[in-house]
């Protein structure tokens, strides 16, 4: 069971959860060791129990597109993980744009199954830094009693935009926290993620991949975007969390993993962005060189 701790003097909670440090990891496998990952087809019955799969085959054999199964190892009551595809490899700036789009109807069906039992927060962890413990891509959805005050930005006014499309604005806001850092934001408000239509899903798994497609190409091969200013590069893969917002007014959040908070973060609560947003965003879209 999940403990919630409120701070004496302010609206924010913390979550005790013990049983997360005993989750495995993969992330690094030293040469020459073999080990099997549990997230691929073959190993069905392993990992947890199955609760939802998008393809084939009867619950806990192959077949399947997407699964979801139910975190051994939670941080809250209710906490699912979302395994992207067979392919242990490709994430979703890679996969195919109809397997992106199944991965959205996974969250969206999963969200919707648990609207009712609080704050459903959907996140994706991709890399060591990120805070990935299993390399095959995976998503992880966990749902928080909404007597719980979560510490949450609302959306960001629309200003540095990178794209478009029918249905959502890509864009840095103004008020980013980190370098690099990308909004997807839909053009029709106040709603909740599971509120959106099949048309509109459909054109997020497009722009979503597309966004994940620029930030690859510009910060992969890159250690810095102005003489001085140190970053940590996507030298072993990309490094970065997602996020879409658990209510109304929902967005999608993508925070690259560029750089570490030190004392004057952790103490104050401020951010200190070393990228000017109106410089992110002209990169994202071709028209600056870094």
């Amino acid at each position: 069971m999940a403990k919630y701790v409120p701070d004496v003097t302010t609206s924010r909670w913390i979550i005790i959860a013990e049983g997360r440090s005993k989750r495995p990891t993969d992330v690094k496998i030293q040469d020459g060791i073999n080990k099997i990952c549990v997230f691929c087809p073959g190993y069905e019955k392993i990992p947890g129990l199955e609760v939802y799969r998008i393809g084939f085959g009867a619950p806990y054999e192959k077949g399947w597109q997407v699964r979801v199964i139910a975190n051994k190892f939670p941080i809250t009551d209710f906490h699912e993980v979302i395994i992207h595809s067979p392919d242990d490899k490709k994430d979703l700036d890679e996969l195919s744009l109809d397997q992106v789009h199944r991965v959205l109807q996974a969250y969206h069906e999963r969200y919707n199954f648990h609207f009712k039992h609080g704050h459903v927060i959907i996140f994706n962890n991709v890399g060591q830094i990120a805070g990935a413990s299993i390399n095959h891509p995976h998503s992880q959805l966990v749902v928080v009693p909404k007597q719980i005050t979560l510490d949450s930005l609302a959306v960001e006014p629309i200003i540095n935009t990178v794209s478009e499309s029918k249905n959502f604005i890509v864009h840095c806001p103004d008020f980013s926290q980190w370098p690099f850092e990308v909004w997807i934001t839909p053009k029709k408000r106040s709603q909740y993620f599971g509120q959106i239509g099949a048309e509109s899903l459909a054109d997020l798994a497009g722009i979503l991949q597309d966004t994940l497609k620029r930030l690859a190409k510009h910060l992969a091969g890159s250690t810095h975007f102005h003489p001085g200013v140190p970053m940590v590069a996507f030298k072993e893969g990309p490094a970065y969390n997602y996020y879409i917002h658990y209510g109304q007014d929902w967005y999608l959040r993508i925070i690259p993993r560029l750089v570490h908070r030190a004392g004057f973060e952790l103490g104050t609560g401020l951010s200190v962005n070393i990228i000017d947003p109106v410089h992110a965003a002209a990169i994202l879209r071709d028209e600056l060189e870094e």
